[in-house]
């Protein structure tokens, strides 16, 4: 009984490694820049879109400050309104860390052991102005900007990138600032 609980253990991700993640299509290897500079990506970054999530539900102004900690990881913090600009702040802490080190865009991040999520800089501006997070299986996605705004042609140039990633850019939640209200 002991070996077969093992063997199952050791086999699964085995079995779950070979598999295709599918959409509708046929998804090729979601694609990542090809080297991201922690140092410069780490800060604070606005929230412009994202793919629906449970964990997000409700949220309007969000925000994501990154900052490179002593052992090498990332500590994160998410921040956002709770259903209005005028609503409660509510704040998730976590911690990601690099699991490709020759390009520093795959990453895992935790909000609560054991659990974590793969955190894949899919793109990223010339000088670190917007960031495009993705997940290997297309169920999440997030449009980021170093400002509370993004240009239009920046946005649809970002959305042409993603159909050809695979992306279904219509399930995109397009994130509403209204003039003058508070950004977190």
């Amino acid at each position: 009984m002991k070996f077969t609980v093992v063997s199952m253990i050791v086999m699964l991700p085995l079995l779950f490694n070979g598999c295709v993640f599918k959409n509708g299509n046929d998804m090729k290897l979601l694609k990542t820049a090809p080297f991201v500079d922690l140092s410069r990506y780490v800060g604070q970054w606005y929230e412009i879109a994202r793919y629906p999530n449970k964990f997000q539900k409700g949220c309007v102004g969000s925000k994501a400050t990154y900052s490179l900690t002593n052992d090498g990881r990332i500590k994160v913090i998410n921040e956002c309104y709770d259903n209005s600009f005028s609503g409660k702040i509510r704040r998730a802490e976590g911690k990601a860390w690099v699991v490709d080190k020759k390009t520093n865009a795959k990453l895992k991040v935790s909000f609560f052991w054991p659990f974590s999520g793969d955190y894949w800089i899919m793109d990223i501006g010339r000088k670190y102005e917007y960031a495009v997070i993705g997940h290997p299986n297309r169920k999440y996605l997030w449009i980021l900007s170093r400002s509370p705004d993004m240009d239009e042609k920046v946005y649809q140039s970002i959305l042409a990138m993603l159909q050809e990633q695979g992306y279904d850019t219509e399930k995109l939640i397009r994130e509403t600032k209204k003039r003058g209200e508070e950004q977190l």
